[in-house]
């Protein structure tokens, strides 16, 4: 194999890589969402940083993390920015970060 035979092989193995590079898929474990690992930016994730609460009326000093059987007095919200959907989009942005991670 002469020298040009030895670089277009180099070549063509670093293409393979890059390719493989941008198929690799991974699921972030703040946002659930399935994303490139080669496309991953620092507002590529968008999620809460806390719990989605609940505070009871009659005390409105404590916080409880939601539960199926809360009563319908209870108050729920996302404790970290107050939306109180709990579809709401995210309030932070970040880099995904994969389970592998």
């Amino acid at each position: 194999m002469d020298g040009t035979q030895k670089s277009a092989a180099c070549c063509g193995e670093r293409v393979v890589v890059v390719e493989e590079q941008r198929r690799k898929q991974s699921v972030c474990r703040r946002c659930k969402e399935t994303y490139a690992v080669s496309a991953n930016s620092s507002t590529s994730c968008r999620f809460h940083p806390s719990f989605f609460v609940c505070r009871r009326h009659d005390d409105q000093r404590r916080y409880y993390e939601l539960g199926p059987n809360d009563p319908p007095y209870a108050a729920k919200f996302y404790d970290c920015c107050g939306a109180e959907d709990q579809d709401a989009p995210g309030c932070t942005t970040s880099f995904h970060i994969s389970y592998d991670d």
